[in-house]
């Protein structure tokens, strides 16, 4: 049962409980100091304890973004939610709360540490994407399946494990069962698992675990498979030819082509898609695209990747001139200062202080004249990767054009063949002479030549259409990317530049205050 008196009044966990409770931490922590003062940031917080405050539901901890310890033991929570953004926690604890799911930690991929002991919770599940989980506490809770235990066999950094006071921890073979189900595990409830014990528990269990190790490795197999096809698509999705490497763009044509399913009924479809390789030839445009346009994403890389080094080698080199010219500064100014000071004679002191002055504010022409030299020399390195990128992407959209019009030829050339099979073949319903059964909805296309001519100018404008809009799409995904590419890199140069000229203006201005804040009395003194 909690601990907590539950005639308290819920409370709710709002900014005010939340300053507070960071503030109670101590002035010697980081957190307490932080809460003295104005406009406190809660995301510089790395610990939280919110322990005995009655809380009923966690709410308001977005803030926290950079959290790494939140304690919300002794509390009344009934879920587990609101903790979306502690994407940095490494150790929780929610034990003796009023918690009946594991549920809503989705995104605590760096958690090692959970505790939910003394809780209401009858299943362990949902906690998949806490691959980096060593320490878990379950004690005091309703885990009545010992299937729970194969669950946890996932988590293989897992180490400690505490389960006593759940149903399953009266079993008979409670103990050997999780010695030789979670053959990594270091503690079971909180006691160090003797490695004989555990050597025993598997030869115990030892055909069951052969068993469940197989299904293991075909379950990983599957899973490894499955996120290499995924990997394969997401390259291709890159370089926008995705289901372009066989006769997915073919058989989406016929996909949603209800008239040409049917024409597909008559004597001699059949062998004009396969006499006439409409179909190959088709397919065969298609792998074309397919692997030009991986070809292409090549260069684009190569051209990318080209860039951003000449970019970095610029800014780096000239970062380095700035350091070379402000390090002389440096050496001359710890002496300039320490003369100011030495210096007797007023007039001396006033004109050294100029001279002083002025070689800041050379120091400050030097740098920004630095900037602007890099500046002009980037603007000519981006001016001629756009060049470069927008012809490629260019000549890749001519080319794919230019292969799509040949789909198009070879879906014209099949129309009119198709046409003049259903033109002959109502003509020999006409005269009675067709010698072939034909399915009631096919037949019922053959009343008149404008109802056959309609359903073959259909299933043609379908087949036109998928054409039209995979072509169409490749070519706005490519040409949005390009765009996206080249305003993203002018705004990155834009934002370099800013924090460029305030960095050099920041310096120049602590040196000028460091001039200024010399105390004449002190100095003749």
């Amino acid at each position: 049962m909690n601990r907590l008196c539950n005639s308290l009044e819920p409370r709710v966990m709002n900014d005010d409980m939340l300053k507070l409770a960071v503030g109670e931490q101590g002035p010697q922590e980081e957190a307490g100091q932080l809460a003295k003062q104005e406009g406190i940031l809660f995301k510089d917080v790395l610990s939280l304890q919110l322990d005995f405050q009655n809380i009923l539901r966690i709410d308001n901890l977005w803030q926290f973004e950079n959290l790494r310890k939140l304690q919300l033991d002794n509390n009344i929570i009934e879920r587990i939610e609101g903790l979306e953004n502690l994407t940095h926690l490494v150790w929780l604890d929610l034990s003796f709360n009023n918690i009946e799911a594991i549920e809503g930690l989705d995104t605590l991929v760096n958690l090692e540490d959970l505790s939910l002991f003394n809780n209401r919770i009858s299943k362990i599940d949902s906690l998949d994407a806490l691959v980096k989980l060593q320490v878990l506490s379950l004690g005091n809770n309703q885990i009545g399946n010992m299937m729970n235990i194969i669950y946890l066999r996932r988590f293989k950094d897992l180490r400690a494990l505490s389960l006593s006071g759940n149903p399953i921890a009266e079993a008979e073979d409670y103990k050997m069962f999780v010695w030789a189900y979670l053959p990594d595990l270091v503690y079971l409830d909180s006691r160090r698992i003797d490695d004989h014990m555990k050597v025993q528990a598997e030869v115990k269990h030892q055909f069951s675990i052969d068993e469940l190790k197989h299904r293991e490795h075909l379950i990983q197999a599957q899973q490894a498979e499955e996120q290499a096809r995924q990997a394969e698509l997401e390259e291709h999705q890159a370089a926008f030819v995705e289901l372009l490497n066989g006769s997915f763009l073919f058989d989406s044509m016929y996909a949603e082509d209800v008239e040409g399913s049917k024409l597909a009924a008559l004597h001699g479809v059949g062998e004009l898609l396969e006499a006439y390789p409409f179909t190959d030839k088709f397919v065969i445009i298609c792998l074309n695209i397919f692997e030009y346009g991986l070809k292409q994403q090549e260069k684009r890389r190569l051209e990318l990747d080209t860039f951003t080094a000449c970019v970095q080698e610029a800014v780096q080199e000239n970062r380095e001139q700035g350091k070379l010219r402000i390090a002389k500064f440096e050496e001359k100014h710890l002496l300039s200062l320490s003369a100011i000071r030495d210096e007797s004679d007023l007039a001396s002191m006033e004109a050294r202080i100029v001279a002083y002055s002025e070689d800041i504010t050379e120091l400050s022409s030097v740098l920004m004249t630095l900037e602007m030299q890099l500046v002009e020399q980037l603007e000519e390195t981006i001016n001629m990767f756009e060049r470069n990128i927008i012809d490629l992407v260019g000549l890749f959209v001519e080319n794919v054009q230019s292969l799509m019009a040949q789909c198009r030829d070879l879906e014209n050339h099949h129309h009119e063949k198709l046409l003049e099979i259903s033109i002959n073949t109502l003509e020999k319903v006409v005269k009675g002479e067709l010698d072939e059964d034909l399915p009631d909805d096919v037949r019922a296309l053959f009343v008149d030549k404008d109802t056959i001519v309609n359903a073959v100018g259909t299933s043609h404008d379908i087949h036109l259409l998928k054409i039209d809009n995979r072509e169409d799409e490749l070519v706005t995904r490519v040409n949005s990317w390009c765009t996206h590419l080249v305003d993203k890199i002018h705004k990155d140069e834009i934002m370099r530049n800013r924090k460029r000229v305030k960095e050099i203006n920041q310096y120049i201005d602590h040196m000028q205050n460091e001039l200024d804040n010399l105390d004449s009395g002190d100095i003749l003194d």
